[in-house]
């Protein structure tokens, strides 16, 4: 629908531009017409449906009808506004833009939740509020407002998933939290899981003092709680203990450490001038045909002049081989897709950037509350569908035949 541009003229009529905006500006008092004309209609309808149920139910009583009005002041993206809330006599009316006890519109708490989710602090909104609408909002304010997330996090975190995800991303980062009166850096484990349709989906978060097996056997307990039966592909870096953690939880699933992790584990043992022959060499082993030709790749590299001056390194793979050769078995574009852990670190820089401001947070709900809205507002980015997925879904379908979840 559009606006008559006559009308906009004679409402700007001996205005400036400049009047457009803040509390005294054209916006607020359009805000408030169109405000008290909305309640003034709900209450119509609030007054002539409790007519027709007298009628159905035969009361015979005096009608309820209107009784003036009381003021209120709410905040709205244009500043403060005064609205006549109309009454009725019987205080009944409940109205439904403006709630009783309300005192912002519900668009203020959404750009405040905005602003947070997008890495600002308390003090950082409160100060944009404050320049742009002309509105006081106390750090308190602004932490009620984005506390009210908290249900809904729960929520998210307990919610029931699917019995089976064909791939399954498993990563940890670092963030600062305060507990027992100390500062502690705190591991928060994520996994990131392709649904059948190719779309991405986080499962959830969960907060420990160290990354370790042993907690993520608790996370991987977590799922099968929530409902998780089965992962067709599980898709790790070189932690130890992780592929037993997985077995334990879900016998079934195949383990792949991420190629790119070792790879960057091996550099780390060779000097700058080699990095390149030892990359070359190792592209060897994971590119092989199959793990024949992968295992006589490892051992050509572990009799060669690399291998004798980085000893460490042929060892590393060996030590990780039963996780390494999984990724052997796979056409080209199921190894595209799980040849790194990619996927989940490009999520996690998204939440880095929302925490990076912050010093630390006081609790590890304050850090969900904030990763999790981190997630929502640049979910478009990091849901979207698995590149190839329709070739990477055929193949997964022929590999794992009825465990696949083809719906």
């Amino acid at each position: 629908m559009s606006i008559d541009k006559d009308l906009l003229d004679r409402l700007m009529a001996g205005r400036s531009p400049g009047d457009l905006f803040g509390q005294s500006g054209i916006l607020a008092e359009l805000t408030k017409a169109l405000a008290e004309r909305a309640l003034s209609t709900e209450m119509d309808v609030h007054l002539d449906e409790e007519r027709v149920e007298e009628a159905a139910e035969g009361r015979n009583q005096p009608r309820n009808r209107r009784n003036g009005s009381s003021q209120k002041t709410v905040t709205t993206d244009s500043g403060k506004v005064v609205l006549d809330i109309p009454r009725d006599r019987n205080g009944t009316f409940d109205p439904v833009l403006i709630a009783k006890y309300q005192r912002r519109f519900p668009e203020f708490d959404r750009k405040i939740i905005s602003m947070y989710a997008r890495g600002m602090t308390t003090r950082e909104i409160q100060g944009h509020i404050e320049e742009i609408y002309g509105v006081e909002a106390s750090p308190s304010l602004i932490s009620a407002i984005t506390d009210a997330v908290m249900e809904e996090v729960t929520a998210w975190q307990n919610r029931p998933l699917e019995p089976c995800y064909p791939i399954v991303f498993m990563d940890a980062i670092r963030v600062n939290i305060r507990s027992d009166g100390a500062v502690s850096n705190k591991a928060v484990f994520v996994a990131l899981a392709v649904l059948p349709d190719g779309t991405r989906d986080v499962l959830g978060l969960w907060f420990q003092a160290n990354e370790g097996a042993k907690f993520w056997a608790k996370v991987l307990s977590d799922l099968r709680n929530r409902g998780v039966q089965d992962i067709l592909i599980a898709v790790v870096d070189g932690l130890k203990g992780f592929p037993q953690a997985i077995e334990a939880a879900f016998p079934q699933t195949r383990i792949q450490t991420c190629i790119v992790h070792l790879l960057r584990h091996s550099m780390n043992f060779a000097s700058y001038k080699d990095r390149k022959a030892v990359a070359a060499a190792l592209k060897a082993i994971y590119t092989a045909v199959d793990a024949d030709a992968a295992e006589l790749a490892l051992a050509e590299f572990e009799d060669g002049d690399l291998a004798r001056r980085y000893p460490a390194i042929a060892p590393s793979w060996r030590r990780t081989w039963n996780e390494v050769i999984p990724f052997l078995d796979y056409p080209p574009e199921v190894r595209r897709l799980i040849y790194t852990t990619n996927s989940i670190e490009a999520l996690n820089s998204k939440i880095r950037r929302a925490v990076r401001t912050r010093g630390h947070f006081p609790s590890d709900d304050a850090a969900a509350k904030l990763i999790y809205l981190a997630l929502n507002a640049t979910s478009t980015e990091w849901k979207r569908s698995v590149r190839e997925w329709h070739a990477v879904r055929s193949q997964l379908a022929i590999m794992f035949e009825d465990r696949f979840p083809m719906a």
